[in-house]
């Protein structure tokens, strides 16, 4: 892997990531863009109540809403148009966000491309590309995670008008918090807890557990296992785990990051296939990794892929008991969600 890193306009930086040598990337952003000043207009706020921190990004209600496709941000650069992206191709392309929730003291948020294509999705991208993407998304989580104030590097996809995605170009997202996150915490707490009461990792023996019962499990290879949990909040959510426990992706062995590729795409390729409708499923792709200081040595890195679709002309809202007390109700058993997730295997 080759990484390329220059700065655009306004001082932001971007970083192009390509399979081999030969590729130039340094393309000039010629863009009339006033030095970027989003850096003091985030702050972080403490629920008293709660504990959680919820961040206050008011600059967002300026961010690009839905762009027509002829002038999407995340395009390469043409003649007579100049975008997010000042080279005229690119493989995969990293860049500090021009609209971030979390800027300065607060962290940071970059958006990863990961083609030039505009009319594709990662499922369908080959296996290097995506291989590819997992060595951005690893370079990342370790230069974030050693910068200091950063105590969790968070990277994930929305895709779908349906999750509120406002750029319709293949892309995600990758967050460095300034805390860990509520989610994060509570992991950790009943992970802590199981370790004084049992002695044992509760994240691998989830996972031993869904692998010995086997009717939740989705996919299977040497180094990853993909399953529907037994409790899952979603119609449709996979979790995969390596079969090896790391605390992150940078930690991941060669075996797993070897393979990866061809499991991601499979699994992306079946949520595509649960419904009969044209349009591609809407999902959220979201890596769980462990915090850069604190709770590193019980953590299991894992991946949560959920869709919100239930059937194919309905969707799961977050209603009054799911956003107002946090009390999910699933529509779909998991077991069927799992038998329907290997039923559109790839041949």
């Amino acid at each position: 892997m080759k990484r390329t890193s220059t700065r655009l306009a306004d001082g932001r930086e971007i970083f192009y990531y390509d399979t081999g040598d030969g590729a130039a990337r340094a393309f000039p952003d010629t863009r009339p863009l006033d030095a970027s000043v989003t850096a003091g207009s985030s702050e972080v706020r403490r629920d008293p109540l709660l504990g959680d921190r919820v961040v206050i990004a008011s600059h967002r209600q300026a961010r690009t809403y839905h762009p027509p496709a002829d002038a999407c941000p995340l395009c390469p650069s043409t003649e007579g148009r100049a975008s997010e992206i000042p080279a005229p191709d690119y493989e995969v392309a990293v860049f500090e966000n021009r609209f971030p929730s979390l800027a300065g003291d607060t962290g940071r948020c970059e958006v990863i491309c990961f083609t030039p294509d505009h009319l594709t999705s990662f499922a369908e991208l080959d296996e290097e590309r995506a291989a590819l993407v997992l060595a951005a998304w690893s370079d990342r989580t370790a230069e974030l995670s050693a910068r200091e104030g950063v105590q969790q590097v968070y990277c994930f996809e929305n895709r779908g008008t349906e999750i509120g995605v406002t750029l319709a170009h293949p892309h995600g997202q990758i967050y460095a918090f300034p805390f860990i996150t509520p989610r994060t915490t509570r992991m950790l707490a009943t992970v802590a807890a199981h370790r004084e009461r049992t002695g044992g990792n509760l994240f691998e023996e989830v996972v031993a557990a869904e692998r010995a019962e086997g009717t939740r499990v989705v996919l299977e290879t040497e180094h990853w296992t993909a399953f529907v949990p037994y409790a899952a909040r979603w119609p449709y959510e996979v979790h995969l785990y390596p079969r090896h426990r790391v605390p992150d992706l940078p930690a991941l062995g060669d075996g797993a990051r070897a393979e990866f590729p061809r499991v991601y795409l499979e699994l992306l390729r079946r949520f595509d296939r649960l419904f009969d409708r044209p349009e591609p499923t809407p999902y959220i792709s979201a890596w769980h990794q462990a915090p850069a200081g604190e709770g590193r040595a019980d953590f299991a890195l894992h991946l949560e892929l959920f869709t919100i679709r239930r059937t194919a002309d309905k969707l799961k809202y977050l209603a009054g008991t799911e956003s107002g007390m946090e009390a999910y109700m699933n529509d779909v058993r998991p077991e069927d969600a799992a038998a329907r997730l290997r039923e559109v295997a790839s041949a």
